[in-house]
């Protein structure tokens, strides 16, 4: 069994896989503080709730873009479950060619999200990731990553408007009735949800027609992806299992 972790500013999500079927998944708050022993008994923890026990864990593989809690997980696996994990960018190379100024620059996860989208739709390709920030990548017809955009998180967004303006709740994020609010809270869920949407049409739009490729698929992923792709066309897939098995894939494929 491959135990495949993303470790994400927000959250850090695992997978249990028997071959290339997801067995299990859960996720946690990402929290820098948080010891390698504490880390490695909710492992166990979780496990143990999903009848799983570490004999069977046959390896492990880590993405993450959160350097400082890598050193407490990395132990945490090493300690409670007996494997040294390979973590992406540093033991094992996503197999993507990357056209960017930097390389380096490119964070984890949106390689590994790539490497599964192109693997599971084919190419040309936009996969966006509605994370804490919400990120394009955009993948040209010869399977190429060159390059995306980053632009801040739907929650970020509503986080900052509920601590910066005094008279602005804090509101859930669904969808309002209609685009027009009737009162603060509506009108706040209205630009949330819409406003996003709208983002997400403009830019994919763009990154079509500089790809020269207005038919290529588009891929959402992410906790927000469903609630944004039930108003727009824009989005032909919402995958929630992307960035897990494009972990499996690259443990594959190494």
């Amino acid at each position: 069994m491959l135990l495949t972790i993303d470790v994400g500013n927000t959250n850090i999500v695992a997978g249990f896989f028997l071959d290339d079927k997801l067995a299990a998944s859960f996720r946690m708050a990402t929290d820098k503080q948080k010891s390698s022993d504490e880390i490695g008994l909710m492992l166990l923890q979780f496990m143990s709730h999903e009848g799983i026990v570490k004999l069977q864990i046959s390896d492990i593989i880590i993405s993450s873009v959160v350097p400082p809690i890598m050193h407490s997980l990395s132990n945490a696996c090493r300690r409670y479950l007996g494997r040294n994990p390979l973590i992406v960018g540093q033991d094992v190379l996503p197999s993507i060619s990357v056209k960017l100024d930097n390389p380096k620059e490119v964070g984890a996860d949106r390689l590994v999200n790539a490497v599964a989208a192109k693997a599971k739709y084919g190419a040309p390709l936009i996969v966006v990731d509605f994370g804490t920030a919400t990120t394009f990548c955009a993948i040209n017809k010869d399977g190429d990553y060159v390059g995306g955009v980053i632009a801040t998180g739907i929650k970020i967004s509503m986080d900052a408007l509920f601590e910066k303006a005094a008279k602005l709740p804090r509101v859930e994020i669904i969808k309002p009735k209609k685009v027009i609010g009737t009162n603060t809270v509506s009108s706040m869920q209205s630009g949330a949800v819409y406003g996003y949407v709208g983002q997400v049409e403009y830019i994919v739009t763009r990154i079509r027609e500089e790809l020269n490729a207005e038919n290529c698929k588009v891929v959402a992923t992410g906790g927000l992806a469903a609630l944004i792709a039930e108003h727009t066309r824009s989005i032909d897939f919402v995958d929630g299992l992307l960035t897990l098995d494009g972990l499996r894939m690259i443990y594959e494929g190494r």
